[in-house]
């Protein structure tokens, strides 16, 4: 009964770190090197990350400057920034590749709260699905008269309550991003 609650915590925590990896890509008021670094650039015909083909810096709060490794690769990685969803415009001077961080319209601080949002529901769902499966192999093993019929009760409550704490903690971390998106 024990493994089946440590792994049902572990699955849990995955889906709060993944929350927390797609929160880091969402754009705020800040530079972020997380914002561009899994953009995928077709780099000779194959899809590569940023990361991969070109160090990223910070230089100030509100700029990224990006310098590929190969000067080819210059115009794969402008085009692949304008068409992502960032709504960030590169700019070119044959070393650097520069892209300045605009303030964010009220408009667009909503439409990211609302991403946000789905994400974190998208994280909930997935702990129910945990929860699913660790109540599930639970009654399996009632019915294999593994555990008794309390214990099932007992396991099944220890399931929620973890269940409760994970979804709480993601609503936490969606209050503070929220607030970190709404920062003027």
């Amino acid at each position: 009964m024990q493994s089946v609650m440590d792994d049902a915590r572990e699955r849990m925590n995955k889906a709060l770190a993944n929350l927390d990896r797609e929160f880091t890509k969402l754009r705020t008021g800040r530079a972020s090197a997380s914002l561009v670094e899994d953009i995928m650039v077709d780099y000779y015909g194959t899809p590569t990350p940023l990361k991969q083909i070109a160090s990223i810096s910070i230089p100030e709060s509100r700029s990224l400057t990006i310098q590929p490794w190969d000067r080819g690769a210059f115009a794969s990685i402008e085009k692949a920034i304008m068409k992502s969803d960032l709504g960030l415009t590169p700019v070119n001077d044959g070393k650097l590749i520069r892209i300045n961080i605009p303030p964010l319209t009220e408009e667009r601080r909503k439409e990211l709260a609302k991403l946000a949002k789905k994400y974190t529901e998208d994280c909930r769902i997935g702990m129910r699905n945990v929860r699913r499966d660790a109540n599930d192999m639970l009654k399996a093993m009632q019915k294999d008269k593994d555990i008794t019929e309390d214990e099932l009760h007992k396991g099944q409550d220890d399931v929620q309550k973890v269940t409760d704490a994970m979804i709480k903690k993601a609503d936490e971390v969606l209050e503070a991003k929220e607030i970190e998106i709404m920062e003027i």
